[in-house]
């Protein structure tokens, strides 16, 4: 049992998000806690107020709008209710502007959280932005898969356009290697339950679909929980690498969708679900 079933918890999410119809982490967690006779409730929106012991603020979008913030207030407590913005441009250490003298291969990325692509998906005119995004390159329509951030062995081959975009943002190229291969440490947790990984890879752009071995378990740098500390989460996935014994934040998500070997999302939604306690401690004082 992870908690008193009178427990009761809300997830509020973006109005048109089709959360039924993404590969969510946090739909494993819910499942957990109502299986464990935790009550939860979805909120599609701000419109409608419920009752509840805690709110996860679970909105797929880069910056959330402020109405979202202001309903949040009537709750006591909120998960993840003071990570508003986690833009590039909000979390980076590494970026490059056209006038900075740096030397090494540097990599484009979005500044939106996953290439932009939530904001595409939760716009009532879609139909026009998927036209824009067709006929138009990348470096003017800011939109990027991250799967396929351009990486440049130098600042002089980046497009010229893409320093006039402010959808865009360049940063350091910073790899973690192993030999020919190339890594990357995800962290992934809820309150004071977490779970990590090491993904290594030949391709520079880690992901699921191109790792070639997986590792279970390294240590979290004390300093990567520090930098959570900072930036307000109590819920979420950092991406990461250690390169000379620094630890070098990657990218940030407060609505992780995870992929992996089968029944592994499963066992991170198992160990984070025991997470919620440490949210409630203080109620049950």
């Amino acid at each position: 049992m992870i908690m008193s079933p009178q427990c009761k918890v809300a997830v509020l999410t973006h109005a048109l998000d089709p959360i039924d119809q993404v590969n969510y982490l946090m739909l494993k967690i819910v499942k957990k806690w109502q299986a464990s006779g935790v009550e939860v409730v979805v909120l599609r929106g701000p419109e409608h107020y419920e009752a509840a012991d805690v709110l996860v603020l679970h909105v797929d979008l880069t910056v959330v709008p402020q109405e979202y913030l202001d309903f949040c207030a009537r709750y006591p407590i909120v998960v993840n209710g003071r990570v508003r913005d986690i833009s590039k441009r909000k979390i980076s250490k590494n970026l490059l502007g056209p006038k900075d003298h740096y030397t090494g291969a540097v990599i484009v990325k979005a500044d939106l959280n996953f290439g932009g692509f939530p904001e595409l998906k939760m716009q009532r005119s879609g139909r026009l932005s998927r036209m824009w995004n067709k006929y138009l390159p990348w470096s003017i329509t800011g939109i990027l898969s991250p799967s396929d951030y351009p990486v440049f062995r130098s600042m002089a081959e980046v497009p010229k356009a893409v320093w006039r975009n402010r959808r865009l943002v360049v940063e350091k190229f910073c790899p973690e290697r192993e030999g020919d291969h190339y890594c990357l440490r995800q962290w992934i947790f809820l309150g004071d339950r977490g779970v990590s990984q090491r993904l290594v890879s030949l391709n520079p752009i880690v992901k699921f679909p191109n790792e070639v071995h997986r590792e279970y378990g390294p240590p979290v740098p004390e300093s990567l929980r520090e930098m959570r500390s900072r930036l307000g989460f109590d819920y979420g996935k950092f991406d990461y690498v250690v390169v000379d014994g620094e630890v070098i934040l990657l990218d940030v998500n407060r609505t992780p969708a995870l992929g992996g070997p089968d029944g592994w999302t499963q066992n991170v939604a198992d160990e984070l679900a025991g997470g919620l306690p440490s949210f409630l401690r203080g109620l049950e004082d």
